[in-house]
């Protein structure tokens, strides 16, 4: 099965500014994941090509950076997982960038139902609050923000470990 899922935001910030928040991922002040609601982006190593490391089961390898521009990350798992996911800053032509990511793979195995049924729907949340924390951080508020659906809930309570009181969506 062929997955090509495309997540962006226009941001009206320059693109460099954009740019470090893509830099900054992994770092221990990480600007553009949301590791308050979902497992931490950790790397072995400062984001650089042939760094190692993943968030929850989602395992991958640092294969190309080009600093506040683009970073591509090289799945190595789960299994059935063959292909990578980015983030690329680019200039919107008015003055401000879009951000945006790409996820590019094809899935065999129990990924073949594991993606469509599982990983999609938490993939998409958590992209969405990535986009979220990048328009808060550029502009200071968010003008329509991410909404869990009543799916993506029942999957976080079904596969989450966290206390109960972790599940609740944080206002703001």
């Amino acid at each position: 099965m062929g997955v090509y899922n495309l997540h962006e935001r226009r941001l009206p910030i320059a693109p460099e500014r954009a740019g470090a928040l893509v830099d900054g991922l992994s770092s221990p002040d990480d600007p553009l994941w949301p590791s308050r609601d979902w497992p931490a982006m950790r790397l072995d190593a400062p984001l650089a090509a042939g760094a190692v490391g993943g968030h929850g089961p989602i395992r991958y390898t640092v294969e190309e950076y080009v600093p506040g521009h683009w970073v591509r990350f090289r799945f190595q798992g789960p299994r059935g997982f063959d292909g990578f996911h980015e983030f690329t800053v680019r200039p919107d032509g008015s003055g401000g960038a879009v951000l945006s990511h790409l996820l590019a793979m094809r899935t065999h195995g129990a990924a073949r139902l594991s993606w469509p049924l599982v990983f999609r729907w938490l993939h998409d949340a958590l992209l969405e609050d990535c986009l979220d924390r990048a328009e808060r951080a550029g502009t200071g508020t968010v003008r329509a923000p991410a909404r869990w659906s009543p799916y993506v809930r029942l999957l976080r309570r079904v596969l989450s470990r966290r206390s109960p009181a972790a599940q609740a969506r944080p206002v703001g």
